[in-house]
């Protein structure tokens, strides 16, 4: 096999990964969201020591200008999904493609604030947060990946 067809073949299923990990992420952050509102204690996650869901998810960095970070990442994981949807992977316009790769910047450069905010201002991990920060990474990897590959062609 090429590496033009190994490369090919892989450039296929990644829209559909990018679909997928969004999807992922819309339920992940759908639940830290019902969370953050309902005051729950339902994160299967330990209150005490260095993994501590509830006291990050309590904390001051839980909020950006009063704005739930959950619901920021719910927002951002749902403009995912759409950008991810196989009729805008397959557009002409460039505009999708754009979006898509400045998206995934923002979410990386906010996942790598709120990974500072929790090893060294909270002093604490969030077990849901970090499937939200790895979901996010991954994606970026994806679109990143799209984006440096030649085209289909066909």
């Amino acid at each position: 096999m090429s590496t033009t067809t190994a490369r090919g073949s892989s450039l296929g299923t990644i829209p559909w990964l990018t679909l997928a990990v969004s999807a992922l992420g819309v339920l992940v952050s759908a639940y830290l969201t019902y969370e953050h509102f309902t005051a729950g204690t339902t994160l299967a996650c330990p209150e005490t020591g260095v993994v501590n869901c509830m006291k990050v998810t309590s904390s001051k960095y839980s909020e950006l200008f009063g704005v739930p970070v959950a619901v920021l990442g719910l927002l951002f994981f749902i403009g995912m999904v759409v950008l991810s949807l196989p009729a805008l992977w397959r557009t002409a316009s460039p505009w999708p493609a754009r979006a898509r790769l400045a998206g995934v910047v923002v979410g990386v450069v906010f996942v790598l604030y709120l990974v500072w905010a929790e090893l060294f201002r909270i002093n604490a991990i969030c077990l849901w947060c970090t499937v939200v920060h790895a979901l996010t990474l991954i994606l970026f990897a994806l679109v990143v990946i799209r984006v440096a590959l030649p085209p289909l062609e066909g």
